[in-house]
């Protein structure tokens, strides 16, 4: 079904398109499994939740995703595992280059993961429960039936936290989404887009439709005269012929990052002499937002596709800020989500294009920075762990506990949103023309191999020189990861079905 038609929500899993976030209680199971017989009656009945809207909220919802290791022992063939991306199929610790570019290095290093740091940890599968708070213990004991404690064994229990929409840092989170574009009303194709815009092509985040290049990225397609299990899967929209196992499944990318909320705060404590505001005023700029959400740069008056203009928490771009002299460029949100068009602010007519073409534009550090639709995420990570305020976070006595992400975003391409993003934006040390610094959250300041110190801040003064903070701590640990593949409901049926053991064809 094509986007421009009515989308098949019903083969969606709703996560996809609902964050869930009025079913504050969640909570995470890491599954290996152990009997595949089990493990696909259960499948068969699982109550996975589709993307259908309701006319009342849903009192809880149930996601499944699987890791390849999960796939192949479900009965998916080689030649058509083989048609994942290398990033699924390798895995996210799959080797050090990988690591190295993550930035899965030194205290990060999977080696040093609880869980996904090598083939034994990885699990086979990702069971996302949600419910109303206070039902969560209740609607787990309704799917763990009898077939379920045959088929699987809970490798982890990733716990989650109701922090009132925070972070544990303290704050405010989940702002700034991208909009998914479900009826394709925004054009799409190369460098045709000079303004930022928030509306997402499908295929950025679900396989089997256009993505912002109108190209569809590469998922596994099956021969049906070669598959007899496949009649259930809808076809490729582009291959007619062909049955689609993509199609309305996303990768999902799962990270538990520990967050050190007392070392957070006590180092900004630290860099401003004890002062509350100060203190409060530093630990925004490497956010990029104060603590209520409010950003650091000001409310735009330009449209901004996808985000009304009411909505003073996300309209904005850093078009009038290009030098960070009201949200620094190294700013943690700036990073993620730079938010820029396919040319560089201020680009828009055929005179300035021209020019920018033949080089006679000004050559500034906007250069360095891709257009930030090709490299969006949608995120549905939780919290875990205790609420700390600042203050109390700040004082040499704060308790020392558990805290963090379990950070989890979908996307249709691996390498070029979530790899990409992880890389080019929050660890490398160029970002914007930056030098020697990495994300001042996530950043894992480790030296370059020429030496080079990572473990800076730098926050551009309109009145002054800019101002530079030095040997900042890391913040944030990774403590396991994994890429997964959350299928279709279609898809779901599909693998359910298939004989155990089954030879590749």
């Amino acid at each position: 079904m094509s986007t421009s038609g009515h989308f098949p929500f019903d083969d969606l899993q709703a996560l996809l398109r609902f964050g869930h976030g009025k079913l504050s209680d969640s909570c995470f199971l890491l599954l290996t499994i152990n009997d595949v017989d089990a493990a696909k009656r259960w499948l068969k009945t699982a109550p996975v939740s589709n993307a259908v809207k309701a006319d009342h909220a849903p009192e809880s919802a149930l996601h499944i995703a699987f890791s390849v290791n999960g796939l192949r022992k479900l009965g998916v063939i080689e030649p058509v595992i083989q048609q994942f991306s290398d990033e699924f199929i390798f895995g996210m610790s799959g080797n050090e280059s990988r690591s190295r570019r993550l930035g899965d290095v030194g205290i990060n290093s999977p080696s040093y993961w609880q869980w996904g740091g090598n083939a034994e940890q990885v699990p086979d599968v990702i069971l996302l429960i949600y419910s109303k708070k206070g039902a969560t213990p209740s609607w787990h004991q309704s799917i763990e039936s009898s077939d379920f404690s045959t088929a699987f064994q809970i490798l982890s229990h990733l716990p989650t936290s109701d922090l009132g929409g925070k972070e544990p840092f303290g704050f405010k989170d989940g702002i700034s989404e991208p909009v998914i574009d479900w009826e394709g009303l925004q054009s799409r194709g190369k460098h045709q887009r000079d303004q930022y815009s928030n509306l997402l092509a499908v295929g950025e985040v679900v396989l089997g439709y256009p993505n912002e290049y109108g190209l569809y990225s590469e998922r596994p397609l099956i021969d049906p005269g070669s598959d007899p299990f496949s009649a259930e899967l809808p076809d490729a929209e582009e291959q007619p012929g062909l049955k689609d196992l993509g199609r309305n499944g996303s990768y999902l990318v799962v990270r538990q990052l520990a967050q050190d909320v007392p070392g957070f705060w006590q180092f900004m404590d630290k860099a401003t002499g004890s002062n509350p505001q100060q203190r409060e005023q530093l630990a925004a700029a490497m956010v990029g937002r104060q603590l209520d959400g409010t950003p650091l740069v000001n409310k735009t008056t330009e449209p901004i596709p996808g985000i009304p203009r009411s909505n003073s928490f996300n309209h904005f771009t850093y078009n009038f800020d290009s030098k960070g002299q009201q949200c620094p460029i190294g700013a943690h949100i700036r990073r993620a989500n730079p938010r820029t068009g396919d040319l560089p602010p201020r680009i828009t007519g055929l005179f300035t294009r021209i020019k920018k073409i033949l080089g006679f534009a000004n050559d500034d550090n906007e250069d360095l920075i891709a257009s930030s639709r090709f490299h969006r995420i949608l995120r549905r990570g939780r919290p875990y762990g205790a609420a700390l305020t600042p203050e109390q976070a700040s004082r040499p006595d704060a308790p020392d506990a558990e805290r963090g992400l379990q950070f989890m975003c979908l996307s249709g391409n691996i390498l070029r949103q979530f790899e990409f993003i992880q890389n080019a934006w929050l660890m490398s040390t160029k970002f914007g023309g930056l030098r020697q610094e990495s994300d001042p959250l996530l950043g894992n300041r480790e030296p370059l191999l020429s030496g080079e110190l990572t473990s800076q801040f730098s926050r551009p003064d309109a009145s002054g020189p800019t101002r530079k903070i030095c040997d900042l701590s890391q913040f944030v640990t990774v403590r396991g990861g994994g890429y997964f593949f959350m299928p279709g409901l279609s898809a779901i049926r599909y693998i359910a079905a298939l004989p155990a053991n089954r030879r590749d064809q």
